[in-house]
């Protein structure tokens, strides 16, 4: 396939929703529970119901939306450390959009923006550097979030501002990995996740040999995806073949775009910059060991959590949001009692509602009905 459209045929897509059919029905012969489907990333999410999937596949298979939204796990205590660097009158605070309206225990960055701080969105940390040329009076400083699909970008203007000399450049590091989450959600307490549709970004930098542990040490399959309406309903169809079969691997569906070994240039840049953290505040989750990065010492000169002595204070939602429910598949946004009221796209309380890729965001966008019972948006 060469085109977009390609990706969206409606003629394949019946003939594959049909193999699905066929498979679901022969696995729920044996089964008194429905099939759970993890799709890890947001992307997915989106795709799913942007496309009405759900309502064209078997009433067997339940999509659970997964952990792989990086602005819907950011902490309140770090949105508040962010807007504290953001409030300095000699900063200027930059990051992607989405990360803008996250919302912390007092404000956001666009409530900061609004009270005086020159924050200013960026499409990428190179448009941050780029103002700590053009301003050397002040310090620019980046709010770096993202799994390892944005950190390369992020490790080489580091290098970048390393190699320039360009002292009035700093990094407030916040990046997080992927396969210490999913061994979080592995391990949570009735995890019912029968195999996942893996995230296709991060895939393409890191490959997929880092997800092996998935099938040797918990026996369940995971399906790396595109974002097409086809690549999903391919993938969910090599997923479904795999649990058919009683086979656990580890397939790459996205191969026009991922290769096994990852992206080898982003990888060195991610190791020669960054280093695991001992652990890792998820906004939701809790605390997941070695799930985020921090900078290494000799590129300490570029850190704002080192020049700004930041405390990363720890600082819990509130008791109504539950977004961590959400996040691990025990509800559907829906059941939420903010969902679509005191949580909307205007006035978000939860990250969920934040992000264009979380999951509260794609029911509110599509209104798509999983159950009878969920209001109208």
């Amino acid at each position: 396939m060469k085109y977009v459209d390609e990706f969206r045929d409606p003629v394949t897509a019946r003939a594959v929703i049909e193999g699905i059919a066929v498979l679901a029905d022969r696995i729920m012969r044996t089964r008194t529970r429905p099939l759970q489907v993890m799709e890890v990333c947001g992307g997915h999410t989106h795709a799913i119901f942007r496309f009405g999937l759900t309502e064209l596949l078997p009433g067997t298979i339940e999509f659970v939306h997964g952990p792989g939204c990086p602005v819907c796990v950011l902490p309140m205590g770090v949105v508040d450390d962010c807007v504290s660097i953001a409030m300095r009158p000699e900063v200027i605070l930059t990051t992607f959009g989405d990360a803008m309206r996250v919302p912390g225990s007092r404000t956001s960055l666009l409530g900061a923006r609004a009270a005086g701080a020159d924050v200013r969105m960026v499409y990428s940390p190179l448009d941050a550097l780029a103002l700590a040329r053009a301003n050397p009076a002040r310090q620019v400083v980046f709010f770096g979030i993202g799994f390892e699909t944005t950190m390369p970008a992020t490790a080489l203007t580091v290098q970048q501002a390393a190699r320039e000399g360009i002292a009035n450049f700093s990094l407030f590091c916040n990046h997080i990995t992927i396969v210490p989450t999913l061994r979080a959600v592995l391990d949570a307490p009735g995890m019912q996740i029968d195999g996942f549709l893996g995230p296709g970004h991060v895939s393409m930098v890191i490959g997929s040999a880092p997800y092996r542990f998935i099938a040797r040490h918990y026996r369940k399959p995971l399906v790396i995806a595109g974002f097409e309406p086809l690549d999903v309903l391919q993938s969910l169809w090599m997923l479904l073949a795999q649990i058919d079969a009683g086979r656990c691997e580890i397939e790459n569906q996205y191969a026009r775009v991922a290769e096994h070994d990852g992206n080898a240039t982003a990888l060195a840049a991610m190791s020669a910059v960054f280093e695991p953290r001992e652990s890792c505040e998820w906004r939701g989750l809790g605390s997941i060991e070695r799930s985020g990065v921090r900078m290494r010492g000799r590129y300490a000169t570029w850190d704002a959590e080192r020049r700004f002595a930041l405390a990363r204070r720890r600082i819990a939602d509130p008791a109504a949001c539950r977004c961590g429910e959400v996040l691990t598949g025990a509800i559907k946004p829906w059941q939420c009692s903010l969902f679509g009221k005191a949580c909307t796209p205007a006035t978000p309380l939860g990250a969920l509602m934040v992000s264009s890729e979380g999951a509260c965001a794609a029911y509110i966008q599509y209104a798509r009905r999983d159950d009878p019972a969920q209001p109208a948006a």
